[in-house]
């Protein structure tokens, strides 16, 4: 009975580590999304700039 009990008192934090990696992957992803789209209007024009003036 001690082993039974002894599988659900044990901590395994394998998967809580990869929730934990799986979040911080989302909230990079999200702040590089945000910054191309902040930033992408931008540098069309400046891309255009340099196209006119070469």
């Amino acid at each position: 009975m001690s082993k039974f009990l002894a599988k659900f008192s044990s901590r395994d934090e394998r998967g809580a580590t990869a929730v934990e990696y799986g979040l911080m992957v989302a909230l990079i992803a999200i702040v590089i999304i945000a910054a191309v789209t902040l930033l992408g209007g931008n540098l069309n024009n400046l891309f255009n700039q340099v196209a006119v003036s070469v």
